[in-house]
C-alpha cells in the first residue's frame, strides 16, 4: 500500500473552516491523529472515517477511497 497524503480530507476540513484540533475534538481523537491521516502516515478505522465524513458533510468515496487506476 502506498503512503500518500490525503489532500481531499485537508481540503474538506479547510472548506468547513475547521482546524485539525477542532476536527479532532469533534470526532474524539487527538490533533496529531488528524495530522497523521492528512499526511498519509495513519490508516484510520472505518468508524473514524465515517465520523470524519459526517463532520465534513462528505462521503467515504469523497475523502478516503482511492480511484482505481487503469490496469
Amino acid at each position: 500500500m502506498k503512503n500518500s497524503k490525503n489532500m481531499r480530507l485537508k481540503l474538506a476540513r479547510v472548506e468547513k473552516e475547521l482546524s485539525q484540533d477542532e476536527l479532532a475534538r469533534l470526532v474524539g481523537v487527538s490533533r496529531q491523529t488528524i495530522g497523521l491521516i492528512e499526511s498519509g502516515n495513519y490508516n484510520p478505522s472505518l468508524s473514524l472515517c465515517v465520523a470524519i465524513c459526517r463532520c465534513l458533510s462528505k462521503t467515504l468515496n469523497d475523502l478516503f477511497w482511492e480511484e482505481q487506476a487503469d490496469q
